[in-house]
């Protein structure tokens, strides 16, 4: 199971990192979401895929441990209100310049 979530991150990094080299702004930030997911999933083939009963319902022999979940979704939060700041970024930048290309944006502040 390790060696999907594996090639899963890896496949999400790839892309994630080819759409942040683009010249679009949506594409970038498109990238720079699947890049959060990438690394969510990083965290959680680290923590062990073990199998077991929720920590906090029912009695079971094992339990998952709760702390990497915890963290993954506080990063899921934190990651959505970046992504949603960063949309909202680049619409007005799309509003006041008209194009959302980073070279053109480049040529107009220089």
């Amino acid at each position: 199971m390790e060696l999907v979530m594996a090639v899963a991150v890896g496949i999400l990094f790839m892309i994630g990192v080819y759409l942040i080299l683009s010249k679009s702004l949506l594409r970038i930030v498109l990238g720079t979401s699947l890049l959060t997911h990438g690394v969510h999933l990083l965290l959680l083939t680290m923590a062990g895929l073990k199998k077991g009963a929720a920590p906090v319902l029912g009695k079971a022999d094992t339990y998952v441990d709760p702390l990497p979940q915890a963290l993954i979704l506080t990063s899921i939060v934190i990651s959505f209100g970046v992504t949603a700041f960063f949309f909202v970024l680049a619409y007005r930048s799309y509003q006041t310049r008209g194009t959302d290309e980073m070279d053109s944006i480049k040529e107009d502040n220089e």
